[in-house]
């Protein structure tokens, strides 16, 4: 198994770690975004739109982390990863969506603009930032994770750019409940540190 990845990429990350968690053995192989790799011809025929991750298990191909997330969930995880039941995918489902949405759209955005110089609209990313956390917070109310109970690839897909979201100056400080998730998710066995 290998992973075309970018040390700085919260999505690659969040596969990292998901494997990390499954204990599985993959071949990291790393693609500088900065410096134009992605757009090369050889990354091209794996990924035809230049983004990262991109999973090759034994010649299968999978691009975006989302479906990463969910391919690995089903073909080396468990129910506890992504459950059968059709209620309770959805309910993780969401998260993953909101992952690639707004959260994209508002921490992610963030950090891109602060940390890595995007030219992004970088008071509507804070906004969106604000949006989401509130709303991840009272959800986070009167439990540990996102549904279910446990740790689903829900609260993975989400981490990533709400741990890092003080790169993009936006802070968890009036977020506790946030804040206590993150913390859980950095005790969870085999986790990882946070990408630089």
């Amino acid at each position: 198994m290998k992973l075309y990845s970018h040390a700085v990429s919260g999505n690659c990350y969040k596969i990292r770690l998901f494997l990390s968690f499954l204990n599985l053995d993959c071949e990291i192989i790393n693609v500088d975004l900065l410096k134009g790799e992605a757009n090369q011809p050889k990354f091209l025929q794996l990924n035809p739109l230049g983004e990262l991750p991109v999973l090759d298990d034994n010649g299968f191909i999978l691009r975006d982390s989302q479906a990463i997330l969910i391919y690995l969930a089903k073909e080396y995880g468990n129910e506890q990863w992504l459950p059968q039941s059709t209620r309770d995918m959805a309910k993780v489902m969401v998260w993953l969506f909101t992952a690639c949405n707004e959260i994209a759209r508002g921490p992610n955005d963030a950090r891109l603009h602060d940390k890595l110089q995007f030219d992004l609209d970088i008071d509507i990313a804070r906004i969106n930032s604000d949006r989401i956390l509130k709303i991840m917070n009272d959800h986070l109310q009167d439990r540990d994770w996102l549904e279910l109970g446990h740790p689903t690839i829900a609260d993975i897909a989400c981490f990533p750019y709400i741990a890092l979201s003080h790169e993009g100056g936006v802070s968890l400080d009036l977020y506790p409940h946030v804040e206590r998730w993150v913390v859980r998710m950095f005790r969870l066995p085999n986790s990882l540190p946070l990408p630089q």
